[in-house]
């Protein structure tokens, strides 16, 4: 089992790495469009990926409480796309990365307000 655990220290380490270089990007509302911080992230975040390219992660996309379910969950998947397409446009390989929609299923903060709706409408990324 030292080499399962020494396996988990890996992926431990590399998510450390991953979350200082910032591994959350965040949305308008209603909007997959990414602004200039979400830009300047995902450079670091590409220069990050490309220097790994044994790691693989999950992009996932999040939206706040406003709006249906469906329609939520299709925003979420536009935003993690979008992420996904930046990446790939900075060099990233493709075969590191896969996304998945959480509409709003997971929300970071659950209050009802635009600060707490501001911090859910995000794509995370977790490596696999």
């Amino acid at each position: 089992s030292g080499k399962a655990s020494s396996s988990s220290a890996a992926v431990d380490s590399a998510a450390d790495k991953l979350a200082a270089v910032g591994n959350t990007v965040y949305f308008g509302y209603d909007s997959a469009v990414l602004d200039g911080n979400s830009q300047a992230t995902l450079f670091r975040q590409a220069a990050f990926l490309k220097g790994n390219p044994s790691l693989t992660v999950t992009i996932e996309g999040h939206c706040d409480e406003r709006g249906t379910v469906q329609y939520n969950l299709a925003l979420g998947e536009r935003r993690a796309q979008a992420v996904k397409l930046y990446l790939e446009g900075l060099g990233v390989s493709s075969s590191q990365l896969s996304i998945i929609s959480y509409g709003e299923e997971q929300p970071l903060d659950s209050g009802h307000s635009e600060s707490s709706w501001w911090k859910n409408r995000r794509s995370e990324f977790k490596i696999q």
